[in-house]
């Protein structure tokens, strides 16, 4: 059986996982096979595998960390959000139904044999499980059925490390509160902390340090900086999400020729699919949440949602519905994914109350109209666009619903065991149900490339020297490698070793 070590956090965003993808990195240039696991997820950001079954993208990145295949095992739990109060609950990578928050709270502990399978499946074939808690072990309210933190390391006995966000402020009242809340047997279980997202000069730590050890007898494994990695991230509180924000340099400092302008959706999934689009050459792209954010885009993108209706409710009464249109009429192009896609139809049917039931009009930018279905479809696929050239590109549809187009034209035809038509395009308007589709080389240079002519820009300006960011896979490499780099430099990985080999 594998070894296991386990990242708990004093807070949701102290870092988790990231460390646990750099580890799994580590790991596998140390010789190991490394698997990520977290018992429990609650995201919109979620991916297909390769035998169709729904995952959280926080795992999927840790798996490419570690130079495997993402499978759902790695994730048995996901939660997606579908109000303040209820979620979709996916287990094994198949839906189970909608749950409110406080029935799914009575139920967890039933789950916790779908929990087990998972991870020993993983403990069968790889050396080292790196896993992720969730939240913070210190809610006391929840520790009852606690399946994601401590109530986890019990089941699978793991040891812990306990990592505080220090860019957050108060970071020793985090590390020596959430121990102090915990039971004693618990306690035991935490063999060192990580101080995360550290700004400055270490020298001034050193005092705050001795005395935590000498409060709390736990050492600690690291002090890691504030990293500069650009790696998929959790969705809610991700810094990508920040509004109010118009950059006039791309990635790279130099000067922007064209802004695409992707909504900040109230129920935002998959916003992943954009983060290749970050970083092309003269390039900025931002997010948004009101109307007047629009001035001077050059492509609006309506992402996926996960719901359809209500979102397109908040785009009516915030006022962006009425000025994208006004956009579209003015010649900038419009990309719909997914639930975007679903948006810019021209009618809504929600027969079975899938949503928020009933009929709704669309945005009547495409001519194509929507029906929810009880089933979602959970497929992957390759295809080739009509437009950008003929561009090829793989990824995946997760969407409850079929879009039947009554005009335009298919955005592409599609693979997944036998060939049909996606999406629409009509005029300057595009929609598609494919997420993932920019992460192809084809498609990125599809996009400046067509981006680029509308703005008259020489090619030579920008993509003869900078072919290599349209690779998503060579740069994520150089990313994850990064991070391994940077961890290496900052954690005690003697210790973190000993711990692993139970011997602290």
């Amino acid at each position: 059986m594998a070894k296991v070590i386990m990242i708990q956090g004093t807070m949701s965003n102290a870092g988790k996982s990231f460390l646990v993808a750099g580890l799994c990195r580590i790991f596998k240039e140390d010789g190991y096979s490394a698997a990520p696991f977290k018992s429990q997820n609650m995201a919109l950001n979620s991916y297909i595998t390769e035998d169709g079954f729904e995952m959280g993208r926080a795992q999927v990145m840790q798996a490419e960390a570690a130079g495997i295949s993402p499978e759902v095992a790695m994730n048995p739990i996901l939660l997606k959000p579908t109000s303040h109060m209820g979620s979709q609950l996916i287990v094994n990578g198949e839906v189970r139904g909608n749950y409110p928050a406080m029935e799914y709270f009575k139920m967890k502990k039933s789950l916790i044999p779908d929990v087990k399978r998972a991870y020993e499946s993983l403990a069968e074939r790889f050396d080292i499980i790196v896993v992720e808690g969730a939240g913070s072990p210190a809610e006391i309210n929840l520790r009852e059925n606690d399946i994601v933190n401590m109530g986890l390391a019990e089941i699978i006995d793991a040891p812990v490390i306990l990592a505080g966000d220090i860019d957050r402020g108060g970071v020793f009242a985090q590390l020596y509160g959430t121990v102090a809340l915990l039971e004693e047997e618990e306690r035991r279980r935490i063999k060192a902390f990580v101080i995360n997202k550290f700004r400055g000069d270490k020298e001034i730590l050193k005092p705050g340090l001795s005395m935590l050890y000498d409060r709390c007898r736990i050492p600690v494994a690291g002090v890691v900086p504030y990293m500069d990695v650009d790696i998929d991230d959790e969705d809610s509180l991700s810094m990508r999400l920040e509004t109010g924000k118009r950059a006039i340099l791309d990635k790279k400092g130099r000067e922007a020729f064209a802004r695409i302008a992707v909504v900040k959706l109230p129920r935002i999934s998959n916003f992943t699919d954009f983060n290749v689009l970050e970083r092309l050459p003269g390039i900025v792209l931002s997010y948004v949440t009101k109307a007047e954010e629009l001035s001077g885009v050059d492509l609006i993108v309506i992402p996926g949602t996960k719901n359809t209706m209500g979102d397109l409710k908040w785009l009516r009464q915030c006022g962006l519905e009425a000025a994208i249109l006004q956009k579209a009429r003015e010649g900038v192009f419009v990309f719909g994914i997914c639930g975007g896609f679903q948006m810019l139809g021209e009618r809504l049917e929600d027969p079975h109350g899938v949503e928020e039931g009933g009929t709704m009009r669309g945005m009547g930018l495409l001519p194509v109209q929507t029906v929810f279905a009880e089933k979602k479809t959970r497929t992957r696929v390759s295809g080739k666009t009509k437009e950008f050239g003929g561009a090829g590109f793989e990824g995946y549809e997760i969407h409850m619903g079929e879009t039947i187009r009554t005009g335009g034209v298919p955005f592409s035809k599609i693979f997944n065991g036998t060939w049909n038509e996606d999406g629409c395009v009509s005029g300057t308007v595009w929609g598609t149900y494919v997420h993932g589709v920019f992460d192809s080389e084809d498609m990125q240079k599809g996009i400046w490339t067509f981006l680029a002519e509308k703005k008259n820009v020489p090619a030579s300006g920008f993509y003869d020297r900078d072919q290599e960011e349209f690779s998503a896979f060579r740069y994520k490499e150089k990313q994850y490698k990064k991070l391994a780099g940077i961890l290496r430099e900052n954690l005690d990985m003697d210790m973190i070793y000993r711990i692993l080999d139970r011997k602290m």
